[in-house]
């Protein structure tokens, strides 16, 4: 493990002292970047579908690097890193969907307005160093290496049928950014709620602020191991934090900073599992066979399953907002899936996603927030039009949640 400190990090050091932060945040299940990026909007791994794969379901002697297993009810569950089926940027040999909701599907049934905003993800941009597409890149000059903005199996969004946005298609217009329908209220928008990072900016600098916000920072970015590192994740965090609060709405916005692994930058703090797993391949962490002692949860067709031990590995967990208490750590386990909670019991009045979503059972996040501020300002989570930034960075470092 590497040693930053506020020397370092200044940013995130600052965040942590100015607002508020967990030290009993977790992902939920054991695994690397897909998982954690489908946990923050679904609070699920199961419904795996398999739309092309070279390798097999998890074995120890000859696919150790696989990606799913057996759920134990016919179907898989996600544990290691796949991209998103027909992603114009995707592999050719190994993508994957998910049968699952997430809470993009819930926000639309209630016409809030939200979006995934993605690092890279408008393909036509050229970048200073000439790379476009799917091969638009850029170079960290702390790490000194060059990596793709755009990384298909960190996009949450696309995964789900009802809100991929597989061709990258632009918005109609920078009005429509958040909403399900063009200017004319009749046309389906083509960018399904799925946008690029640039476009957030230019979205709010228009006065058009969605009321959820999911940011995934460029790859370069992300504080992914190799080809990033803390100091470049905490710019990006800095830049959005920085312009939002510039902004008129600031007063009535939360940023949620989430990470979908610890990556190996953060300690690896250990809680025992209280979701179980039993396949005999797979799980190792108390023998053969055997992650957990107690139940195991249930899948997206009612029946226990395989594959989603956890808690896995504890995550840095920040909240950034006028409503947010001031240099204080919350003790209250809460995982990725807590970010999901937090935006059904702000917009969506508790709904749950179902299916076997860790939603349900999720720690809240509320203890983070003062709810009567200064006394001048009326309950945050409250109001009809609240604002939510969030953003999570890849576990290999968004309410607006960033990550």
């Amino acid at each position: 493990m590497g040693y930053y400190d506020g020397n370092t990090v200044a940013a995130l050091w600052n965040y942590a002292q100015k607002f508020s932060m967990s030290d009993n945040a977790f992902t939920n299940t054991y695994g690397p970047s897909t998982p954690g990026a489908l946990e923050v909007v679904s609070g699920n791994t199961n419904g795996m579908q398999i739309v092309k794969a070279s390798k097999p379901v998890f074995n120890l002697t000859t696919a150790s690097g696989s990606y799913y297993v057996a759920d134990g009810q016919g179907g898989y569950t996600m544990i290691n890193d796949v991209d998103p089926a027909n992603d114009l940027c995707s592999s050719t040999t190994d993508v994957a969907m998910m049968s699952s909701k997430n809470i993009g599907d819930l926000l639309n049934a209630k016409n809030v307005t939200w979006g995934g905003f993605m690092g890279g993800f408008n393909l036509s941009t050229v970048n200073a160093d000439g790379s476009t597409g799917c091969k638009r890149s850029t170079l960290s000059t702390v790490v000194n290496s060059s990596t793709a903005d755009y990384i298909p199996h960190h996009n949450w969004f696309q995964y789900y049928a009802s809100t991929a946005n597989l061709q990258h298609l632009r918005p109609s217009s920078t009005a429509a950014i958040g909403s399900s329908l063009e200017a004319d209220g009749k046309t389906a928008e083509p960018a399904n709620h799925q946008y690029d990072t640039d476009d957030f900016f230019a979205s709010v600098k228009a006065g058009n602020f969605p009321s959820v916000s999911f940011l995934k920072v460029p790859a370069y970015q992300d504080g992914h191991a190799g080809y990033s590192d803390p100091l470049d994740e905490q710019a990006f965090t800095a830049k959005v934090v920085n312009f939002l609060q510039q902004q008129p709405d600031w007063k009535n916005t939360a940023v949620i900073v989430a990470w979908d692994n610890s990556d190996g930058w953060y300690d690896h703090a250990y809680v025992g599992p209280t979701s179980s797993s039993f396949d005999a391949q797979a799980d190792q962490l108390m023998g053969a066979g055997k992650c957990g002692t107690g139940a195991q949860p249930t899948g997206v067709n009612g029946g226990v399953v395989n594959g989603r031990c956890g808690p896995g590995t504890r995550i840095p967990f920040l909240v950034i907002s006028p409503w947010a208490k001031v240099n204080y750590v919350d003790h209250t386990q809460i995982s990725q899936a807590s970010v999901v909670k937090f935006i059904e019991d702000n917009w969506l009045s508790s709904a749950r996603l179902g299916g076997g979503s860790f939603d349900a059972n999720a720690g809240s996040i509320m203890m983070h927030v003062r709810l009567h501020g200064q006394g001048q300002q009326p309950d945050p989570v409250r109001r009809s039009e609240p604002r939510f930034a969030g953003g999570i960075g890849s576990g290999n470092l968004k309410v607006s949640e960033v990550m």
